[in-house]
């Protein structure tokens, strides 16, 4: 065989517009020119596809590429075909007498190389085309898809190293851009390459600044990501995990940004799914929100920005996807806004992708239960009509099950298209019919006719093609197609928007089927690693740069200085390459106190604890509902009282990750924590800690600095008295004043630049900068909120601002301490609440009622507020100060704690969540509080239309009769009504 200057390497480059070689491009195209099969490990970005497309000019024979991006294959076959190169693709994407017809091109010899999807190899016709003209050169791309441990495994994959043998063992090339090491041994294994070169050319992407926010609630989350990309400019990909999220975040970017946005999800018809793509690679859109099922392989070089709005399955995925960005080498910005409850929709996609034996189960009944052939039942439809707690996904994958048990077969799908397949090579199969069958009979000549040579394979066709020349009406048609279905040679299936099921046996018991859960608890087991895994990726304080290399077994040579953690510490602090953080005796025991307060919630406590709860014993909360469970006479009751509630649900976060603990649904939605085997060794003490959790440095830094108590393995360590929540979180909370002065500075700025207050500074930021107090850039660099790009802009006018009132905001800021760690605290607390259960009524002692929330009024009790157990605020409209007084806790009413947290800000949906109530409570709840003369804005929890209506009916003078002005809004409650009324005239004095 040549060797590498035979070939003239670098005489090639111009055919592709390229003067020279990327990093290990040119060894890779030596080895594969020398005859040796490849294994390709190559960064997003890295020009893998170099690889084989020079070697494909170069090789005389057909160099066959397997990849599963339809997207990708037309883009660089038209790149290609520009360059004059003799390259096609051959997929669904085009119509049969056009595969066809490349097909016989390709056995003419007039291609150099043919792109297919996976699924082709299941195709007779194709693989006799194949056979025929011999392959050169096999290209596996995207070829972590072949192993059941890589993130993006295809079933059809495995279909591959059969071809391959079949084939004659052509010199094969396997790439990848993401692959561990368990996964570059399981390509290898499957496409059976003996002896493969490997090269692996590393992970490093210098380039990118990889960073992680965690934002406290939905609400934040959304803040962040507007401020992000007020601060980033040029291209973009923002990631969500649902389709309904896309095109949330995308309406939101679009109205609060003002930039060119679109949303993208495999539940758009592809023709919008076209235009989106092709408007964002020609910079028609600036942004596109999108699932996973958008970029794989999308080769824009001018990326600035990846955002991950929720949080990926693997580190392979997030790997793959923030690898899009910067391809072009520049300067770009990888972000990750990570909330521990984003969790939940990654499990629920494991679940449904692994689905229990059970399930699997009671799909199988349901379908062979169902009369028809063939089935005609969508996999939502069989969700619904069984109650699964799967998606329709999930469904799909039980039915994948179930056909390689042999029990049924799942039948293509085409869109409006009806499809036939013969299975049979007799001339005819219309001697099988009687000769009195002259509907069928003429119905199976008019098949045969279509279908020609094309036997064994499915064969797609509208039914009015069908029916030319048939002289049968379309009823009839369709009824004799559905009778010739009794032929066991003869298959029909009709135009159906899903993928209908053919059943082959209804006879077997559930109990007989050869289906191999121990595999898919493995798998599943693997996918639940891989999530922990990338879950301590977001709550490290280790360079994430290291991070992603450990993972992928690339040796780091020290932290990379560029991402957010080492950007945090800064050069003289950051740890060396390899060194460990030290597990030192504080953490220690805080970690053994929490986990010990865990076991004693499962023994002690009559019903299981979510993280909130535990959170609040262990921090020795107020809370009425701790005495109530018994909670409050636990051991460990206030053991941690010198950390918050939110720095307890952080190390509970934690240690979820590391798997001391674990989290598990005793009822849908209703996640628990218990106590695995390995915390249990922990927490008695046989075994070490081993490494430091991956909680935030800010909170590791405070553990270090106040922890204290003790816990033996019993948990019987003396206490003092708990103190209260309020009393133990000691940071230091925003003076209200300066809040506000700093708010006046912020609309100042924002008037000056036309843009809405948020994009200067966030209120959360405002709050850190108030409690803070930040007095240099490099302190102003600390504060959540606040980058390069935000200093050089506002810097210098801030740290004015600051040391012009640093005095009196000093003396200010100890007063309202508890009010911002309140409102942090609940807050905090959101995610959990609207999974786990709302908390009761807050009661004396409770975060919420100690102290009001920053920026409302301190309640007050009239005396007429006191006989209906009413409140007012301090100055009511129409009072003066004297005629109000202070509280009593103990009689503050339920309804205040509704107002109070809609005036603070959260959404009607949010209010729901956390106290436990309907919507028809929280409309009562507000009109009692006006009753009380507090402020209440009706589009609090009214509809954008249910307030159009009520306005557009009663017009600017409504008359007093509330019982007529309902009967002129049909639809609508009569308490909104009575609301919005009551508002307007609140408003009006009256």
């Amino acid at each position: 065989m040549p060797d590498e200057t035979d070939w003239n390497l670098d005489s090639y480059l111009p055919r592709f517009r390229l003067s020279s070689f990327r990093p290990g491009q040119r060894e890779v195209i030596a080895a594969v020119l020398a005859g040796h099969d490849c294994l390709c490990v190559m960064p997003t970005g890295g020009g893998k596809s170099l690889c084989y497309q020079l070697p494909a000019l170069v090789l005389d024979g057909l160099t066959l590429v397997v990849s599963p991006l339809i997207a990708l294959m037309k883009d660089q076959v038209d790149q290609l075909q520009s360059l004059g190169l003799p390259v096609t693709f051959i997929n669904s994407t085009l119509s049969m007498a056009e595969q066809y017809d490349r097909l016989e091109r390709m056995t003419a010899g007039e291609y150099r190389l043919v792109y297919v999807v996976p699924e082709r190899f299941r195709s007779a016709r194709f693989l006799e085309a194949v056979r025929g003209v011999g392959v050169k050169l096999l290209a596996v791309d995207e070829a972590h898809c072949i192993s059941e441990w890589g993130h993006d495994f295809r079933p059809d994959y495995a279909r591959l190293g059969v071809f391959r043998r079949r084939m004659g063992n052509p010199t094969t090339i396997a790439l990848t851009a993401t692959a561990t090491d368990a996964v570059r041994r399981d390509i290898i294994e499957q496409l059976d390459l003996p002896k493969p070169k490997t090269f692996i050319t590393g992970f490093a992407r210098p380039n990118l600044f990889y960073q992680v926010a965690s934002p406290r609630s939905e609400r934040d989350k959304v803040d962040r990501l507007l401020r992000f990309l007020q601060a980033t400019p040029g291209s973009g990909i923002v990631y969500a995990s649902t389709r309904k999220k896309t095109e949330e975040v995308a309406q939101t970017i679009a109205a609060k940004m003002g930039r060119s946005t679109t949303a993208y999800h495999a539940g758009l018809p592809p023709d919008q799914r076209r235009t989106a793509q092709e408007a964002f690679m020609n910079d028609r859109v600036e942004i596109v929100v999108a699932t996973t099922a958008f970029g794989m392989g999308i080769d824009k070089p001018d990326v600035r920005f990846v955002v991950h709005y929720n949080l990926p399955g693997s580190l392979e995925a997030y790997y793959q996807e923030a690898g899009r960005a910067g391809r072009d080498g520049r300067p770009s910005r990888c972000l990750l806004l990570y909330n521990p409850s984003d969790r939940y929709v990654q499990e629920f996609f494991i679940e449904s992708a692994f689905p229990a034996r059970g399930i699997v189960a009671q799909v199988y009944d349901c379908l062979r239960k169902v009369e028809g052939d063939p089935i005609e039942l969508t996999q939502q439809e069989i969700k619904e009509r069984l109650g699964l707690p799967i998606g329709a996904e999930g469904v799909g994958t039980c039915e994948q099950l179930l056909e390689s048990a042999g029990v049924l077969e799942r039948l293509v799908a085409s869109e409006n298209r009806a499809a036939v397949r013969l299975d049979s090579d007799l001339p005819t199969l219309v001697d099988l019919l009687p000769k009195q069958a002259t509907t069928r009979r003429r119905a199976l000549h008019a098949v045969e006719r279509l279908v020609g040579a094309r036997r064994h394979e499915m064969v797609f066709f509208h039914p009015r093609d069908l029916l030319r020349g048939t002289e049968i009406d379309q009823a009839t048609l369709v009824y004799a197609l559905r009778e010739l279905n009794k032929l066991e040679a003869f298959t029909y299936v009709p135009p159906f928007r899903g993928r209908a099921i053919r059943m082959l046996r209804r006879d077997l018991a559930f109990a007989d089927l050869d289906i191999d859960f121990d595999s898919l608890e493995r798998r599943k087991a693997a996918e639940y690693a891989k999530l922990r895994r990338v879950m301590h990726y977001a709550t490290t304080s280790r360079c994430r740069h290291q991070e992603i290399l450990r993972y992928f077994g690339d040796e780091a040579t020290g932290p990379c200085r560029h991402c957010d953690n080492c950007h945090r510490r800064g050069p003289e602090t950051a740890p060396a390459g390899d060194e460990p953080e030290p597990v030192d005796e504080a953490l220690k025991r805080v970690v053994r106190i929490t986990l010990s307060g865990v076991a004693r919630t499962q023994i002690q406590v009559p019903v299981s604890c979510g993280k909130v709860l535990i959170a609040q014993m262990l921090c020795g909360s107020g809370s009425a509902r701790l005495p109530k469970l018994g909670l409050d006479r636990l051991s460990t009751f206030g053991l941690l009282r010198h950390l918050t509630q939110s720095d307890v649900v952080s190390l509970i976060d934690a240690l979820i990750v590391t798997g001391h603990l674990e989290q598990i649904d005793v009822k849908q939605h209703r996640p628990v924590v218990q106590l695995t085997p390995l915390g249990s060794e922990v927490m008695k003490g046989n075994e070490e800690l081993g490494a430091v959790p991956p909680i935030p440095a800010a909170l590791l830094a405070r553990i270090r600095q106040t922890g204290d108590g003790d816990v033996t393995a019993g948990g019987n360590t003396p206490r003092d008295p708990p103190r209260s929540h309020d009393e133990a979180d000691t940071r230091p909370a925003p003076d209200a004043e300066l809040v506000d002065a700093l708010k006046q500075w912020r609309r100042a700025k924002a008037a000056e630049a036309d843009i809405p207050p948020y994009c200067v500074f966030a209120n959360s930021t405002l709050d850190e900068l108030a409690s803070r107090q930040p007095a240099t850039t490099e302190e102003l660099l600390d504060v959540p909120g606040i980058g390069p790009a935000k200093v050089e802009q506002y810097g210098a006018g801030i740290l004015a601002l600051l040391r012009s009132t640093r005095s009196d905001a000093t003396s200010s800021a100890n007063a309202a301490e508890s009010d911002h760690g309140a409102a942090r605290t609940e807050e905090a607390a959101l995610p959990q609440c609207a999974k786990g259960g709302a908390p009761a009524d807050p009661a004396p002692g409770h975060a919420l009622e100690a102290a009001p929330m920053p920026g409302l009024p301190k309640p007050t009790v009239t005396p007429n507020a006191r006989e209906r157990g009413g409140v007012a605020p301090d100055v009511c409209p129409g009072r003066s100060p004297q005629e109000t007084d202070r509280p009593s806790r103990s009689v503050l009413p339920s309804h205040y704690w509704t107002w109070r947290l809609l005036s603070a800000g959260f959404s009607a949906e949010e209010c729901e969540a956390i106290r436990g109530v309907s919507r028809e409570v929280v409309v009562d709840h507000l009109l009692r509080a006006l009753d009380d003369g507090l402020p209440v804005r009706a589009e609090w929890c009214l509809s954008a239309d249910a307030l159009a209506a009520i306005e557009s009916a009663i017009g600017p003078e409504p008359s007093s009769e509330l019982g007529r002005l309902w009967s002129q809004v049909p639809g609508i409650p009569y308490a909104e009504v009575e609301l919005f009324v009551k508002c307007r005239g609140q408003r009006s004095g009256g």
